[in-house]
């Protein structure tokens, strides 16, 4: 038997309820960064977006919850854009540099989450914790297997792969903390310049 195709009216419902729960995760993340986890209030939230609690609670559990959700955004659109350049039929110079323009991109669209996930980190619930660094220590390993392929082909020079691929982290998500949106470098030449140093790092021939 045929799966039944989801109706127009459900597609709909479903496009509405992801629509609201990425506002109220936008407002979160900005209250969060503004005030700092623990001073911030689901009151406070529901002003901001001019709505009830229990609005909110619609769609998150509690203020964890909510910060569990932004904490994960960042690694999880990271991992997205790292895959979508492995998936690219190309060398390993090739994908290296469409991982680290992605990366960088997502990093930057989300620089209020992945900032608030560096500060707040500590304050996550112990299973989310957890999840969260095996997604992230699942980016490490891709990035290293991508830098190792790339060593035996010959395109770059990397002594230890795994370190490597932690400092590259490293300075993609530091990104969030230094970059200004409307400031004296726009995002294109923010990624071209992070894109030449990690292909410095790595010695791409």
């Amino acid at each position: 038997m045929l799966p039944v195709a989801p109706k127009p009216a459900a597609l709909a419902r479903g496009a509405a309820a992801t629509q609201k729960r990425q506002r109220i995760l936008e407002a979160a993340s900005e209250l969060f960064f503004e005030k700092g986890y623990a001073a911030s209030t689901l009151d406070m939230l529901a002003a901001r977006l001019d709505v009830t609690k229990p609005y909110i609670y619609t769609y998150f559990r509690n203020k964890s919850d909510l910060l569990a959700a932004i904490c994960e955004t960042g690694i999880a659109e990271s991992l997205a854009a790292m895959e979508m350049a492995l998936a690219q039929e190309t060398g390993a110079t090739a994908q290296l540099k469409g991982a680290v323009a992605g990366v960088a991109a997502v990093v930057i669209r989300f620089q209020t989450y992945v900032a608030v996930y560096q500060r707040e980190m500590k304050s996550l619930g112990r299973r989310d914790a957890q999840r969260i660094l095996q997604r992230r220590h699942h980016f490490d390993q891709q990035m290293a297997a991508l830098l190792a392929r790339g060593v035996a082909a010959g395109e770059f020079y990397v002594t230890d792969a795994g370190m490597t691929s932690v400092w590259i982290g490293g300075l993609l998500s530091w990104i969030s903390i230094w970059y200004m949106p409307g400031g004296r470098r726009d995002e294109g030449e923010v990624i071209a310049s992070l894109t030449t140093a990690v292909l410095r790092i790595v010695q791409a021939k």
